[in-house]
Formats: C-alpha cells, sequence, structure tokens
C-alpha cells in the first residue's frame, strides 16, 4: 500500500518519518523503534500516536514509501 510520509531531515541528511498519511487518517510517529537497510529500500518500524506499530519502507528506486507491516494497539480492539 503507498502512503505519503512527512520527514524530518537531521544534520546528516538522513531523513526520519515523523507523520504516515493514509487516504483517510494521518498518524504522528511518536517513536522509531528500529531501522535497517536491503539494497532498494530502507525500513523504519515506528510506533505512532494511536500507540499501533507500523513497519514502514522507502523504496529508493522509485522514491515511493509503501506500508510493509501494521499491528493494532491490542488495548484498542475490543
Amino acid at each position: 500500500m503507498e502512503i505519503e510520509v512527512e520527514c524530518y531531515s537531521g544534520y546528516r541528511g538522513e531523513e526520519t518519518p515523523r507523520r504516515i498519511h493514509f487516504a483517510q487518517r494521518s498518524v504522528e510517529v511518536s517513536e522509531v523503534i528500529d531501522c535497517w537497510l536491503s539494497p532498494d529500500h530502507r525500513y523504519f518500524k515506528v510506533c505512532g500516536d494511536d500507540r499501533a506499530i507500523y513497519i514502514i519502507r522507502h523504496d529508493t528506486i522509485r522514491s515511493v514509501w509503501e506500508l510493509a507491516a501494521y499491528r493494532a494497539d491490542p488495548k484498542n480492539q475490543t
């Protein structure tokens, strides 16, 4: 699923996700839990302000952000 991501570019020019935009809503990134590289993608595991966990990836060749995985906050499920 393609998404829009607002990033903060640190002093070394490395982009860090700050907000994820979906079709109907936006989620503020409250914490970057982990990040890693693959040959074609940069991955970020983040916690949103909705307390859900998102794994998002940036396709460095196409310059596109995608949602790779999602786990809702178990306390918000009924």
